[in-house]
């Protein structure tokens, strides 16, 4: 299953141990497969480096770990802008163009556009039901 991870959610899933962090074993487990473009790479990088204190723990490996399985794409054109909020285009572009089903999200921005292209958008709970059920 082809999915993209907003960059909050990364953020989450290394720094603490819940549905974000079980959306990042599902990646290990390769019950799905997350594409990323350089910009939401970045995205992460600078969350990491603003708001990483918060962490009890240092997330570097995982992040390392997450950064070189991460499936890179290079985004699709939209055209106009398509959310309500510019900064969530990229993820929109990234989906189209890894061919994504999901794009993973806790961003109300996001979440309101439901399914723009066809691209179902799911808070990381939403996501570990589709995975629970049966094929």
């Amino acid at each position: 299953m082809r999915v993209v991870l907003d960059a909050n959610v990364v953020f989450a899933g290394v720094g603490w141990r819940g549905e974000a962090h079980s959306c990042l074993l599902a990646m290990a487990r390769r019950r799905i497969t997350v594409f990323a473009t350089l910009e939401i790479l970045d995205e992460v990088r600078v969350l990491v480096s603003e708001r990483g204190s918060k962490f009890k723990h240092k997330p570097h490996n995982l992040l390392t770990w997450y950064y070189e399985r991460v499936k890179l794409v290079e985004p699709a054109l939209l055209g106009k802008q398509r959310s309500r909020d510019a900064k969530d285009d990229p993820y929109l572009a990234c989906a189209l163009a890894a061919g994504a089903k999901y794009i993973v999200s806790r961003d109300d921005d996001l979440l309101a556009l439901q399914k723009p292209f066809g691209i179902q958008i799911l808070t990381p709970r939403e996501l570990l039901t589709q995975l629970s059920k049966p094929l």
